[in-house]
């Protein structure tokens, strides 16, 4: 969900050898001869309120090694496995997956505050719980159930498979299709995901403290973190956390009293045609889905707004429009399936769209990080100087430092990475991958995974660079340019679409997982945690995620047997979406539809477009303007979840005019609570379904005329 990458700079890094930390006390106590602490009395005295690391001044920061604690891996494995359930849930049913962090931050500071609760009563406790800690407990859950995502179970990875091959008629060959096994997929996983984790480690002194780079999701973390551990926050957090239960207990229980009634196809509450039969068949109704009420209070209005748009202008315009031409611009016996129908139109311009917002934001984001890289690198290469003294000579100036930075900085630099680790990690793993990955693909050769390898530490920083200034990850953008690049390479008779779709997986993991690397070295840089203990977590994070997320997936694709299917309960949208990327850039577009390719550049230079009009005009103006990628999604899979998205956000907006303070408070733990529920209801749900165990009655809407053959119909047969 999120990729990023580091700056190229050949600066020192500090702190690696025995001199080096020596030099960093030197550097440390210079700090403190040049700026004055305000200790926690002056602040009293002089009335100004106490900045963070003033609060926290008289606790005593753990050692890495403490800050990693049995407790703190079992509470992030129990919230691994809940958060890969609801992640794998989204990414099967729309692939609009909101920021859980505030979640597991929540959930993770309330497990362990219960477990020391409990032990302090019985005069057990050794050790207090403490926001280093928490942040090791971050940093593992969101290390895990990002695997989920950037495994490519709802795109690549499953576009792979021989269920989304069978609705492509391109290029649907034996050596274009790998069925998902439970066994190749964990050892593909483990292959990929641990490079990004060491492609940027020598650079995290020059991006989180030189550069001073925001990373806007690691700060606002690392701020919620900070806020739990105050007396003030703990309080808020036990209220937050109560009123995540309730609405998590209400969520679950809803989506067991649907389960009764879903005993046949397109049967139950999610096929309530709630806008009447009509609107129905175009995909516009309320689907009475928790999970997406609850998208829809997370995700920012203008998202919301833009899905909805997006739906209206496709499944409420254009495809019957489309379909009106039957017979002239396509055959009119194809089946609804076909990509040489209609359906064709769905998923070619949603891509097109895709990738124009995606081509756009690339190049806006590069830019922005060539000039914010120059700008940096030219006021450190100019001396601020003031000729002060008598002789006229200069005196180096500096900024002052605040005591947060001065302290923050002090412990980040203390327990450092060595270079020759992240160096001879990369190598290795690298390594093990090149060898490896050919055996379970065949078709991918080991020079295309050497020629990713080489191109990837490049990418990750200009990924993680861009995300520290804007907070946008562009991971799958560049895994979209590895099925075109590398997958042409390879060629139709060679396997082309399988190798794209593979190397698709090796780049996107590479470039996501440094990126959530450096979200987390600014989380613990911001909560004196440790960046040993910071990586140790990450790595132990994604160790988990490589076994959890294919279970999971397994779960899924061995429990619902139509799972991938167009208008099913996971239609996993983005799967088809990505092989037939594949397919163009491999075969091209000359297999498209009459005049899709026509709407297709139509589409994508609105995409374009779009996005510049959002940039120049002005903010009032802008904010109203909706975004591309997210008018893209309901394209392919329709309005439905659009809806109740919406509902959210109204939901959120009435909130807010009544009272805005406590919106702010427990909107997202409501929010939250809803997404929690509904997802891990699928768990019974999907054991319910292994075991043959099936609801017994099928709640289904016909029309009157319908309605009046079924009854002549029963009747007759009576």
């Amino acid at each position: 969900m999120r990729s990023q990458d580091e700056n190229g700079r050949a600066n020192h890094e500090a702190g690696m050898a025995g001199g080096e930390e020596m030099e960093m006390v030197e550097v440390s106590s210079e700090m403190r001869r040049r700026h004055q602490r305000p200790r926690k009395e002056e602040a009293e005295e002089t009335e100004e309120p106490m900045s963070v690391e003033q609060v926290f001044e008289g606790k005593r920061v753990p050692g890495w090694r403490e800050q990693l604690t049995f407790r703190a891996f079992a509470v992030s494995f129990v919230l691994a496995v809940m958060f890969s359930i609801i992640v794998m849930k989204l990414n099967l049913t729309t692939g609009i997956i909101p920021s859980l962090n505030v979640s597991a931050g929540l959930l993770g500071y309330f497990f362990v505050k219960m477990w020391t609760s409990v032990l302090d009563k019985a005069g057990l406790l050794k050790q207090p719980f403490t926001r280093q800690e928490n942040t090791v407990i971050q940093t593992c859950v969101v290390a895990a159930y990002g695997i989920a995502f950037s495994g490519g179970f709802g795109s690549y990875l499953f576009g792979m498979s021989e269920t989304i091959a069978q609705q492509t008629t391109e290029l649907n060959d034996a050596q274009n299709v790998k069925n998902p096994k439970l066994g190749w997929m964990i050892g593909f996983l483990f292959v990929v995901s641990f490079l990004g984790l060491f492609a940027l480690v020598p650079l995290r002194k020059i991006m989180i403290i030189d550069y001073k780079l925001i990373y806007p999701s690691g700060t606002a973390t690392a701020h919620l973190i900070n806020g739990f551990h105050t007396p003030q926050g703990a309080k808020l957090a036990k209220k937050q956390v109560k009123t995540l239960g309730k609405f998590f207990v209400f969520s679950f229980l809803w989506g067991f009293f649907q389960w009764f009634y879903t005993a046949g196809d397109n049967c139950g509450f999610v096929s309530f045609p709630t806008l009447g039969l009509k609107a129905y068949e175009n995909r516009f109704y309320f689907d009475f889905s928790p999970t997406y009420v609850g998208v829809g209070m997370i995700c920012p209005y203008i998202v919301n707004i833009s899905v909805l748009l997006g739906g209206i202008l496709s499944w409420g315009v254009m495809w019957p429009l489309i379909n009106n031409q039957k017979g002239k611009w396509y055959p009119a016996d194809l089946p609804s399936g076909s990509l040489h129908g209609l359906q064709g139109y769905r998923v070619f311009i949603s891509i097109a769209m895709i990738l124009g917002d995606g081509l756009y934001n690339f190049l806006k984001v590069l830019l922005r990080t060539i000039s914010s890289f120059v700008s940096v690198v030219q006021k450190r290469g100019a001396t601020s100087t003031l000729p002060v003294l008598d002789d006229g000579s200069p005196i180096t100036t500096s900024p002052a430092v605040s005591f947060d930075e001065e302290r923050r900085t002090e412990l980040f630099l203390k327990d450092q990475i060595p270079k020759q680790v992240a160096l001879g990690g990369y190598v290795v793993i690298a390594a093990i991958s090149i060898i490896t990955l050919p055996h379970i693909f065949p078709q991918l050769k080991w020079y295309y995974i050497l020629v990713a390898y080489i191109i990837a530490p490049v990418l990750a920083f200009c990924n993680a660079y861009g995300s520290g200034l804007t907070d946008w990850s562009l991971a799958s953008t560049y895994g979209k340019l590895a099925i075109f690049t590398i997958g042409a390479w390879a060629g139709a008779d060679h396997g082309g679409v399988l190798v794209g779709l593979a190397a698709c997986g090796v780049m996107m993991s590479i470039v996501s997982t440094a990126s959530d690397l450096m979200q987390d070295f600014k989380t613990g840089y911001m909560t004196l945690a440790s960046p040993r203990s910071m990586f140790v977590s990450q790595v132990i994070g994604t160790s988990m995620g490589c076994v959890i997320a294919p279970c999971v997936f397994w779960l899924f694709y061995k429990a619902f047997k139509d799972i991938g299917i167009s208008g099913s309960e996971y239609p996993a949208p983005y799967a088809i979406v990505y092989r037939n990327m594949a397919i163009l850039g491999v075969d091209g577009v000359s297999s498209l539809p009459k005049n899709c390719l026509t709407l297709c550049y139509i589409f994508f230079a609105a995409a374009i477009l779009i996005n510049l009009l959002r940039d120049l005009a002005p903010k009032k103006i802008a904010k109203f303007i909706p975004l591309p990628m997210a008018m893209a999604i309901p394209f392919y899979i329709g309005s439905y979840f659009a809806i109740d998205m919406c509902l959210g956000s109204l939901i959120l907006f009435v909130w807010e005019l009544i009272n805005k303070a406590k919106a702010d408070a427990f909107g997202p733990a409501v929010a939250s609570g809803l997404i929690c529920g509904d997802g891990i209801w699928t768990l019974p749900q999907s054991v319910l379904a292994l075991a043959k165990v099936k609801p017994p009655i099928c709640m289904k809407f016909l029309s009157r005329n319908m309605n009046d053959k079924v009854d002549t119909f029963i009747t007759s047969l009576s």
